[in-house]
């Protein structure tokens, strides 16, 4: 593709300018679709969603809609929600309980592992028709997991979910393995539209601390009387193919702002338990000042325990999904301290969102004036501050006050852009 050539020319990494057109042209938001989500490794359940045979949720890979279920072999099973006759949309439901899912078009009847299971008037088929059941399925995507989260992908060439998140699964085992009985989603699913372009949230949460002290300012000032103080020589960014957690050291800094006695109570009282099965630097990070992304568009907030994704409706809107989770042995009653927490600060009407979907909207909104898309972004923060650390994994950088994060998440972009197939994929 002719655009596809012109990628490695928008994101310069190694000096941290980036191209506006990457967040409004067309062209490349149907790349994006083909090469970034049609790819990748997207998450689409948590385990403790879909707890028994027949269980289902209905979401999106990119723009493509799909169909997530507990097949009746035990295993979660992705495909496309689209009748193979006419493209009909099979299931109309967000979340439920089935035996099969029928088309209410020409009652086409799909199994829960998306099999053609039946088709009405079947003697309609008889002679030279050129049907076969088996070959008329809903279409499949890999579907790989790590500790109950579950990953769907529909490139057949796409390496293992364990190669592709690489050493950032030493980082997610902070919020996935603090516990022997790992997380569990809370029930309910928020969604609301933001128009934006996905990647603005998406690398926000996967490194941008900078905007706290100064967009959340009056958020923070309301709740402890003074903003948090984030320490340059205890805090960092760590990235690995493109994934990202920009962190510090400090325990419960986001817990600290769900307002919630019990929830800080539960915490200290498990400190010693995080220790012992995480280590001491990683169970600073269980509840601490942070946020992470998954490459391309799963975000998470440790502390606040919510999952976010960043679904794509066009170059312009982005649809986000949120969901709420916790320790599966935490108490029944911290359920609802989680989700009122998270209602509070990261939902539509929270105090921090609101202040961060405004930011997104404008930063991409402005894109329309001709002589403004001409101008390039700049994300130089901390070029020189990559260090080793003797515990730390992937790419470590000093400071969560830092762009590293996010020129890894758009050089991964461009990677993924620019090549053909997987295998064109530079390993960084």
């Amino acid at each position: 593709m002719k655009i596809a050539s012109k990628i490695n020319d928008m994101v310069d990494a190694e000096e941290g300018y980036i191209d506006r057109r990457i967040f409004w042209d067309d062209s490349i938001y149907s790349l994006e679709l083909e090469r970034v989500f049609a790819r990748c490794w997207i998450f689409v359940a948590h385990d403790s969603q879909l707890p028994q045979i027949g269980d289902f949720l209905t979401t999106t890979i990119g723009e493509d809609a799909v169909i997530v279920s507990r097949g009746e072999d035990g295993k979660i099973h992705t495909f496309l929600n689209s009748c193979s006759h006419r493209g009909n949309r099979v299931c109309f439901a967000e979340v439920g309980k089935t035996r099969r899912f029928t088309c209410n078009f020409h009652g086409w009847s799909y199994g829960l592992d998306g099999s053609l299971k039946s088709v009405s008037r079947p003697q309609s088929y008889n002679g030279k028709s050129n049907f076969d059941k088996g070959q008329l399925g809903l279409h499949q995507a890999r579907v790989e997991s790590y500790k109950g989260m579950h990953f769907a992908c529909f490139d057949p060439d796409a390496p293992s979910l364990e190669e592709y998140l690489g050493d950032f699964r030493w980082y997610l085992d902070v919020i996935l393995d603090n516990d022997e009985g790992g997380i569990e989603f809370i029930d309910g699913n928020i969604k609301s539209r933001l128009k934006c372009n996905w990647k603005f949230p998406a690398e926000n949460f996967v490194g941008d601390s900078y905007h706290a002290p100064w967009t959340h300012s009056s958020a923070l000032i309301a709740m402890f009387g003074k903003q948090p103080t984030m320490r340059p020589d205890r805090s960092y960014h760590a990235n690995a193919n493109g994934h990202g957690w920009e962190f510090g050291l400090d325990f419960i800094g986001n817990a600290a702002t769900l307002n919630s006695p019990q929830i800080l109570e539960y915490l200290r009282e498990q400190e010693a338990k995080f220790a012992e099965r995480l280590g001491k630097v990683r169970s600073r990070m269980v509840a601490s000042l942070s946020s992470a992304n998954v490459f391309p568009n799963l975000s998470f907030l440790a502390g606040h325990n919510t999952f976010r994704t960043w679904n794509p409706k066009g170059p312009k809107e982005t649809e986000l999904h949120t969901w709420v989770f916790l320790n599966a042995n935490a108490p029944e009653e911290l359920k609802e301290e989680y989700r009122r927490g998270v209602m509070l600060t990261f939902s539509p009407a929270g105090v921090f969102e609101m202040d961060d979907g405004e930011n997104f909207e404008n930063c991409t909104s402005v894109n329309a004036g001709v002589v403004t898309r001409r101008q390039k972004l700049h994300a130089a923060m901390g070029l020189d501050s990559r260090i080793e650390h003797e515990e730390l994994k992937g790419n470590v950088h000093q400071s969560q006050i830092n762009e590293a994060n996010q020129r890894a998440f758009y050089q991964r972009w461009a990677d993924l852009m620019s090549a053909e197939t997987w295998a064109d994929v530079p390993v960084r």
